[in-house]
C-alpha cells in the first residue's frame, strides 16, 4: 500500500510540473506580450508592474519548475547535481521566488497609497519611479538571495539503479545551524511576511474605497460613473478577496509545512522520500500548491479585466479592429490595479458634478 502511494504521488509529479512549464511559462509570456503592446486599460505604472511580475514568474518557472523539478523526477543525474551548479541554482530560484513575492507585495502597496493620497498618486504615476521601483525589488531580491547559494553541498551518495548500488553526487541540504537560519529567514521572507502586508493593504484598499463611496449621494455617484457605484464597488472588492485569498491559500501551506519540517524533523536520519510518513506527503501536495502560484497571476491581475479578455479575443481571431468599451471606469473590473489619468478620458457630454452633502466619518 505503501509503495502504490509512493508511485501515485510520484507518477502525478511528474506529469504536474512538465505540465506547469507547458502552460505556465507561455501564458506568463503571452502575458507580457498583451500588457505591453495592447491597450488593455491598465494605467503606464499597473503594465509596468504586471509586466514584470509576468517576467518574474516566467525565470521562477524555469529555475524552480523545468530545470529543478521536472528534471529530478525525470533524470537520474540531472547536471546541477554538481558544483558550481548545485549553488548558482539555489541562488536564482531564490531571487525569483523573493522577486515575484514582492513584486506583488509592492504593487498592492502602492494601489493603496495612489487611490490614499493625490500626492502619492502624482509621485507614483511617473513610469520612471516604478520602472526603478521594479528594478530595485529584482536586484535586492537576488542580492538577499546570495547566501542561499551555500545551504546546498555537493556530496557522494549511495542509491540503488535498477537493483545494483551506485555512487552518484548529489546537491542536498546542508545540516548545518548557518542552513537551517537561512532556510528560516528566507521562509518568512518569501511567504509569511508577504502574506501579512497583501491581506493587510488589500483590506485597507477595500476599507478606503467603502469610505469614499460614503462621501457622495446615490445620484451623484450615478452622474459621475454612469450607474450605481455599488456594484463596481462590490466586484472590485471581490476582485480583491480573490486576489488575497488565492495568494493565501497557495503559499500559507508550503509555509506551514515547511516550518514543520524544519523543525520536528530536521534531522539527518529522516528521509523526506518516505511516503508512509503524512507530512512528506503534505509536503509535497504544499509544494505543487506554492508552484501552481506562479501560473495564477495571469487569470487573478488580467483575466478579470473585461478590456483585456476583449483584446484577447481580438488577439486569438486576429481581429485588428479595435471595439469601443465605453468608459474605462465604467467597464473596467481592474479599476483598482489601472488608476488611470483622467485627463485622457473622453466623455460623451459635459457633465458637471456638484457636492451638496459631504458627510462627516468618524
Amino acid at each position: 500500500m505503501e509503495g502504490a502511494s509512493f508511485t501515485i504521488l510520484v507518477t502525478v509529479q511528474k506529469i504536474y510540473y512538465p505540465l506547469l512549464c507547458i502552460i505556465g511559462i507561455p501564458a506568463n509570456l503571452f502575458t507580457f506580450y498583451m500588457i505591453c503592446f495592447r491597450k488593455c486599460g491598465m494605467s503606464d505604472t499597473a503594465i509596468i508592474y504586471l509586466s514584470c511580475l509576468a517576467i518574474v514568474d516566467t525565470f521562477y518557472l524555469v529555475w524552480v519548475i523545468l530545470i529543478d523539478l521536472t528534471l529530478t523526477f525525470w533524470l537520474l543525474q540531472p547536471f546541477w547535481h554538481s558544483h558550481p551548479w548545485c549553488g548558482i541554482l539555489g541562488f536564482l530560484q531564490y531571487g525569483s521566488l523573493y522577486s515575484s513575492s514582492w513584486m506583488v507585495v509592492v504593487f498592492t502597496i502602492e494601489r493603496y497609497l495612489v487611490l490614499r493620497s493625490t500626492a502619492a498618486k502624482q509621485h507614483f504615476s511617473q513610469a520612471w519611479v516604478t520602472k526603478l521601483t521594479c528594478v530595485a525589488v529584482v536586484l535586492v531580491s537576488h542580492l538577499v538571495s546570495v547566501p542561499l547559494g551555500w545551504i546546498n553541498v555537493v556530496s557522494p551518495v549511495n542509491i540503488t539503479v535498477d537493483g545494483e548500488n551506485v555512487t552518484l553526487p548529489r546537491c542536498h541540504y546542508r545540516n548545518e545551524t548557518y542552513s537551517t537560519v537561512i532556510v528560516w529567514i528566507t521562509t518568512f521572507l518569501s511567504g509569511g511576511i508577504p502574506i501579512v502586508f497583501v491581506m493587510i493593504f488589500n483590506y485597507l484598499i477595500g476599507y478606503h474605497l467603502c469610505r469614499a463611496s460614503n462621501l457622495f449621494t446615490k445620484e451623484e455617484r450615478r452622474v459621475m460613473h454612469g450607474r450605481s457605484t455599488r456594484c463596481m464597488l462590490r466586484r472590485t472588492i471581490l476582485l480583491l478577496g480573490t486576489v488575497s485569498v488565492a495568494f493565501v491559500v497557495l503559499s500559507l501551506p508550503r509555509f506551514v509545512t515547511y516550518c514543520i519540517l524544519r523543525t520536528k524533523y530536521n534531522n539527518e536520519d529522516f528521509n523526506r522520500n518516505d511516503y508512509s510518513i503524512p507530512i512528506n506527503v503534505a509536503g509535497d501536495l504544499a509544494n505543487m500548491l506554492q508552484n501552481l502560484n506562479s501560473i495564477t497571476n495571469f487569470l487573478l491581475y488580467c483575466m478579470v479585466s473585461r478590456r483585456f479578455r476583449r483584446e484577447l479575443v481580438q488577439v486569438v481571431t486576429c481581429n485588428a479592429k479595435a471595439h469601443e468599451l465605453g468608459s474605462l471606469l465604467t467597464h473596467n473590473t481592474m479599476k483598482v490595479f489601472s488608476v488611470v489619468d483622467h485627463k485622457a478620458l473622453s466623455c460623451s457630454g459635459p457633465a458637471t458634478v456638484v457636492l451638496t452633502n459631504l458627510k462627516k466619518l468618524s
